[in-house]
């Protein structure tokens, strides 16, 4: 029954779609959208009560999405809005289909150079002064502090010293990437390292555990779920501040080059393909890191619940 719904819900929006090209826009038309956008919520709230997990879980995203999809059409079309205020969806997806290689390119230059090593060596580099910090106490006292004022520091403000730093190229942007990404990994897994209770420390301490031993066997694993958190904070913060570094220099190509120039000659469509491959991007990143988040702390209660 549900499944019919669903179907109802979207030939519902694609008859109405087909009606707004058509410029058949009129009362019936509107109350026609209403009632398919009320059919649409209600079907969403009950999918809602499904499994957490599994594929029923998946129902209520999919219908909002496509049905956001569809309405946004709907809308656009049939309120006739400029392309250079809000292009269709069905146009978006024409310019990334015709667009694909230029997408392609833009997208290895941003995300496979600059974000991926920058997130590499931002997040290395954070880890391993961590575990430093973790054995001298007054170096993690002054780190912190300083840790929490470099990571209120706005991308605008370094990414322009970057560029004349480092060049034009992805490795300025990469350097802007690793210092958006190095202190939030430092300060939580300073404090992951610190997570361990001081009746398992004793209890190392009685085994006449080494300082290694203790690292990997104790404290590492308490602090898993903390350096995982920071690697899920810095998956999306990476994207952001590659594509902000690329405004204010870059080779003819990249994400955020690409968004500069085609807005300041109104192509729009183009812009928000740009942005879609950046949300895919950062999305599928994401899930990669909360899937070996999954996998690494199955024993974790947040996990096991």
């Amino acid at each position: 029954m549900t499944a019919l719904l669903a179907l109802a819900v979207i030939a519902s929006f694609g008859a109405l779609t087909v009606a707004a090209h058509a410029g058949a826009a009129g009362a019936l038309f509107w109350t026609s959208v209403i009632a398919a956008t009320g059919l649409a919520a209600w079907l969403v709230q009950r999918l809602g009560d499904a499994p957490e997990r599994g594929l029923p879980s998946l129902g209520a995203p999919f219908v909002f999405g496509a049905a956001l999809l569809a309405l946004w059409e709907v809308l656009v079309v049939g309120l006739s809005v400029p392309m250079v205020l809000l292009p269709a969806p069905s146009a978006i997806a024409l310019r990334m289909a015709s667009a694909g290689p230029l997408l392609w390119q833009d997208f290895t230059q941003t995300f496979l150079k600059a974000v991926l090593a920058g997130y590499a060596i931002g997040c290395g580099a954070g880890f391993m002064l961590a575990l430093v910090a973790d054995r001298v106490p007054f170096l993690r006292r002054g780190l912190l502090p300083l840790g929490h004022l470099v990571a209120a520091l706005p991308v605008v403000g370094i990414a322009p010293i970057m560029v004349m730093w480092f060049g034009f190229d992805w490795p300025s942007k990469a350097a802007v990437v690793v210092a958006m990404t190095f202190f939030p990994m430092l300060v939580n897994t300073v404090a992951g390292l610190a997570a361990a209770g001081a009746l398992e420390r004793d209890l190392m301490r009685s085994y006449a555990a080494s300082p290694g031993q203790t690292l990997w066997l104790l404290k590492l694993p308490a602090a898993l779920p903390f350096i995982f958190t920071a690697l899920k904070v810095n998956a999306p913060l990476a994207l952001i501040g590659a594509i902000v570094a690329e405004f204010f220099g870059s080779p003819t190509y990249g994400m955020g080059f690409r968004i500069t120039t085609e807005a300041a000659k109104l192509a729009l469509d183009l812009v928000w393909a740009e942005i879609i491959v950046a949300a895919v991007a950062g999305s599928a990143f994401y899930g990669l890191v909360a899937l070996a988040e999954r996998a690494a702390t199955f024993w974790h209660p947040s996990v096991r619940s």
